[in-house]
This record gives structure tokens, sequence and C-alpha cells, in this order.
């Protein structure tokens, strides 16, 4: 653990349902701080029109599977308890990607079909005939293996690759002006998330260490692509890796802006959809230092959850 440089960043820590996690923070008001709804990425409107239905149609599929569902309703109460944060972030997060980014299946059963269908597959992580086994082993990662978490190891690759590597020709290889988890963690098809959670195999790598301390599933290997998928599309494991992306982006704006957001669902659920907590918290605290106070503020996403709070909450 490293050690403690401001009592502005951690205050105090404490035990929720097992994992360690850091309190304290200015609490975000509740609500959303624009009175009017974001624009919506061209991408999501064309995905929705081509399904030939409407942001407003996807919002009451996925909310009337929520409601008609107990078992995943106490599912998501269950795995939220265990990683200590409110159940109403994990409905705002499957709510946002089942209305912005794909169509909710009518029960949850079909998730669990959907993922024994990937399981009988055998693919790879890699980019042009390289593994990313191979890939990471090159020199200029040299520098993060001294990373003690999956989170972190995982984040200074990332960054690496967006320094040394993302839009430039290296060793005689042209790499692609994209995100590392585009390029190397996406062997179907660009832009895939998959599962009731919709998580990015990347996503999922830095997030292995806190599930598997927290609710006991096998450590993710990105030699092992059939586990990812397994874990990102099974709901069970999809569920926790969730809860673990809310909770790690609570404790990154507690931590690093000194911002509590773990009541207001519409910034948890901007965060689950623009991802990036620990570099967008920091860039706040930022600005926060150097001029006037600021709040975190949703995105098309988040707004929506906002908006639909009160009938959210009593799918509860």
């Amino acid at each position: 653990m490293r050690p403690i440089v401001s009592m502005l960043l951690v205050a105090v820590m404490l035990v929720v349902g097992g994992p360690v996690f850091a309190a304290g923070g200015r609490a975000v008001p509740e609500g959303n701080r624009f009175q009017e709804q974001p624009n919506v990425p061209g991408a999501s409107v064309r995905r929705t029109k081509a399904g030939r239905t409407s942001f407003d149609a996807k919002y009451e599929k996925v909310r009337d599977l929520l409601a008609t569902d107990r078992q995943l309703i106490g599912k998501i109460k269950s795995i939220a308890r265990a990683y200590g944060i409110d159940p109403i972030h994990m409905v705002g997060a499957i709510v946002g990607e089942h209305t912005y980014n794909v169509d909710a299946y009518d029960r949850l059963q079909s998730y669990y079909v959907k993922a024994a269908a990937y399981a009988g597959d055998s693919f790879r992580f890699g980019y042009d005939g390289e593994s990313i086994g191979d890939f990471v082993a090159r020199p200029q990662f040299a520098s993060c293996a001294a990373k003690k978490n999956a989170y972190a190891l995982w984040s200074c690759r990332e960054n690496v690759w967006d320094r040394q590597f993302r839009g430039k020709s290296v060793d005689g290889t042209s790499f692609p002006n994209n995100r590392f988890s585009a390029v190397f963690f996406q062997p179907f098809y660009a832009g895939q998330t998959f599962g009731l959670g919709q998580i990015n195999p990347l996503t999922a790598l830095m997030l292995t260490d806190m599930v598997a301390r927290v609710s006991g599933y096998d450590r993710l290997d990105a030699d092992d692509a059939n586990g990812v998928y397994k874990a990102i599309m099974d709901p069970d494991i999809s569920l926790a890796y969730m809860a673990a992306s809310i909770r790690h982006s609570i404790d990154a704006y507690r931590s690093i802006a000194g911002i509590d957001i773990s009541t207001n669902p519409g910034i948890t659920a901007t965060l689950y959809n623009v991802g990036n907590p620990d570099q967008r918290a920091a860039a706040l605290a930022s600005k926060n230092r150097g001029g006037a106070f600021q709040w975190p503020e949703e995105n098309y996403y988040g707004w929506l959850v906002n908006d639909k709070l009160a009938e959210l909450r009593g799918l509860l």
C-alpha cells in the first residue's frame, strides 16, 4: 500500500462487506448539473435507428426486465452489499448500457445462454499475429513490472501504449491510432463489450484483483482470453465486475479529488460509461486547485439515470 501523502486524499479507511475502502470527501449534490440532457453520441443514435427502435423503447425494455426479474434484483443487492455500494449504482449502469449501447434480452436466462455460446470458442488477445503476452513483454513496458496490483499494472501498460505505440511505427510494425483495448482486446469486432454489465475485457483485467478478493472468483489472465470472456459474459461474475468498477470510481474520486460521488448514481453511471476514473478525478482535482470549485458533471447516459432515479429506485 502506498503511504498516505495527504489527509485530503484519504481521511480514514474502513471495512465494508470485506474489502477496505476509503471514506470521506465532499459529497456531490443530488440530481443533474445540466437542466437538459447532453447530446447523445451519433454512434449510439445510428445503432438504435439500425435496430428499428428508440431510446425510450430500449429504456422501457430494460426497466421491465429489472421490474419482473426478482432473481436478478436479488443478485444485484447481494453483490452491491459485498462491495459496499448502493445497488442503485448497478441498476443505473445496467439501464444506461441497455438504453444507449445494446438492447436488453427479455429474460436473465438469455444472458446465461449467450455466455454458454462463447464457451466453446478458442481465441486470443493480440494484434497482427503478436499476442498480448508477447507485446507487453517488450522492453518499453519494463517500468510496469513493479506495479503491485492488476489495476495499476494494466493502467501503466495502457499509458505506455498511448505514449510509445499508438499511431506510431515501432520496430517495423505500424500500430493503429486507437485505444489499447480496441487494438488488443477485441478479437471479434470493434467496439465490443459483452454481457449484462457490458464490460470491456481490459477493464475486467484491471479489476480482477478486487473481484478475486471480494467475490472469490479466479484471477483473470490476458493469455487466457476464454477465461476473460467467461467472466464478462456470465451474469453472476459480470455483476461482480460491474460492482468493482463502480467501487473503484467512488474510491478514486474520494482519494484523488476529495469528492464523494457515492450518493449520485448519475455520476457513477457516467464514469461507468466513459471509463478512466483515475485520470478524470486527477483532472478535476487539478482544476479545483487552480480556480473555483467544480463538481463532476453527468453525461447523457448519467443524466438519464438521475432523471429516472425515482422510478429506478422503485425497482429495488
